[in-house]
């Protein structure tokens, strides 16, 4: 397998308790193992290092460490992923489905989407 994010979505599902993953000897089992409070306050956390990261190159930071803050970031949204049964390919699916969208169109429909559901 050479994609790495599916690699490392291995490793994380590896590393669920379910799986035999040992809290004490893993960080991501630890984090599942604590629950979602934990991974959730950690990619609030992960987001707002992204947002300073990004911040700090408009003033002629190191790129480098913006790169370093969305690898954490994606690192934990994965781990979110793999306790939601989901793995980056769902992700990339959605991404593939978006394709070709105007950003516009795209929130524009979401947001009927949401309004049918509603019944509104």
């Amino acid at each position: 397998m050479s994609d790495p994010l599916a690699r490392l979505a291995d490793v994380i599902e590896s590393r669920k308790p379910a799986n035999g993953g040992d809290p004490d000897a893993s960080y991501v089992a630890r984090l599942l193992h604590k629950g979602p409070d934990a991974f959730l306050k950690k990619i609030g956390e992960e987001a707002t290092e992204v947002v300073m990261a990004a911040k700090d190159c408009d003033q002629g930071g190191d790129p480098k460490k913006l790169v370093g803050e969305v690898a954490d970031l994606w690192f934990h949204s994965m781990i979110a992923l793999a306790h939601y049964g989901l793995k980056p390919a769902d992700v990339i699916a959605e991404l593939q489905r978006r394709e070709g969208l105007s950003g516009l169109e795209e929130k524009a429909l979401r947001k009927a989407q949401a309004r049918e559901a509603g019944g509104e």
